[in-house]
């Protein structure tokens, strides 16, 4: 399996910015997919973003839609997620997933491995 380090999460204000990062380990890592997923409290983890293995496409969920950029490195084994626009419902752990195969969706069960996740906290 590759293995995931996430990083950038943090608190900041309603209307600010943050940029998560996801640096991966293992060879395949430009053969897949990348994608981004989040759970808030008391809710199930859902799809945020995703990108596929040359960087040419990008898939997003409809509330990030405009304000959220998935981009990927494949030089220095690395997705990003840049998060503008920030709502206190963007709030969330948010977690990095790799060795995607996506069909259609994208959804959970396209991707092999997953990162332990980085806390995303926006105040009104």
């Amino acid at each position: 399996q590759v293995q995931l380090v996430e990083s950038g999460g943090g608190l900041v204000q309603a209307g600010g910015s943050l940029r998560l990062s996801c640096a991966a380990s293992g060879r395949t890592f430009s053969s897949y997919a990348m994608g981004w997923f989040r759970q808030a409290p008391g809710k199930e983890r859902e799809f945020v973003a995703a990108i596929s293995w040359s960087g040419g496409s990008t898939y997003y969920a409809d509330s990030v839609k405009g304000r959220f950029t998935i981009s990927r490195d494949n030089a220095k084994n690395t997705v990003y997620l840049q998060m503008n626009s920030l709502k206190p419902e963007d709030t969330a752990v948010y977690y990095c997933a790799a060795e995607g195969v996506i069909l259609g969706g994208p959804e959970e069960s396209d991707f092999g491995s997953w990162g332990q996740g980085t806390q995303v906290t926006v105040s009104s």
